[in-house]
Parts: C-alpha cells; structure tokens; sequence
C-alpha cells in the first residue's frame, strides 16, 4: 500500500511541477525517489 501511495503522490506531484513530458517523468522519478529515501510514506 505504502508504493502505491508514494506512486499517487509522486504521480500527482509531478503533474503539478512538470511542464512536458520530459520534465514530467524527471519529476515523478525525483519525487519517487525523494519520498522513498525519506520514508515519508512507509
């Protein structure tokens, strides 16, 4: 459940930031990242 959160999350927030669809997938890979690392989601 915790990775399918973080995915909605990240996903979500990637939506916001991103402005193409490189940046968009950079986004979500570095948000992915960063609350995985931090286990802000576990």
């Amino acid at each position: 459940m915790s990775k399918l959160l973080r995915g909605a999350v990240a996903g979500w927030g990637a939506t916001k930031l991103g402005g193409g669809c490189f940046t968009t997938i950079l986004f979500f890979m570095l948000l992915w990242w960063g609350l995985g690392h931090f286990q802000i989601f576990r």
